[in-house]
C-alpha cells in the first residue's frame, strides 16, 4: 500500500474494509433469517403440519447458522427456536 498523508494510517482504513464487508454480510443473514421465519410463520397461521415442519427445520438450521457466525446473539437465536418449536408443537398436537 502506498505511504498515506498524516492522520490516516492504514491499519484503520483496512479495519473501515473490514466492518463495511461484515455489515454485509450480518444484513444478508438476517435477511435471510427473516425470511425463513416468515415463512415458517404462514405456513403455521394457514394450519399446514408437512411445511410447517419443514419450514422449522430450515429456519432453526439458519438461526443456528446466524449465532455461530455472530451475526445475532445466541441466547436471542435460542429464544426464536424455542417459540417456532412451541408453535409447531401446538399445530401437531391440534
Amino acid at each position: 500500500m502506498a505511504k498515506l498523508k498524516t492522520g490516516r494510517h492504514t491499519s484503520a482504513l483496512k479495519a473501515v474494509r473490514q466492518a463495511h464487508r461484515r455489515m454485509l454480510r450480518n444484513r444478508a443473514v438476517k435477511r435471510n433469517i427473516r425470511g425463513a421465519a416468515k415463512e415458517f410463520y404462514e405456513a403455521v397461521a394457514g394450519k399446514d403440519k408437512g411445511n410447517s415442519q419443514k419450514f422449522f427445520n430450515t429456519a432453526a438450521s439458519q438461526w443456528d447458522k446466524a449465532s455461530k457466525s455472530g451475526a445475532i446473539h445466541w441466547k436471542a437465536a435460542a429464544r426464536k427456536k424455542s417459540r417456532m418449536a412451541r408453535a409447531a408443537n401446538k399445530l401437531a398436537a391440534a
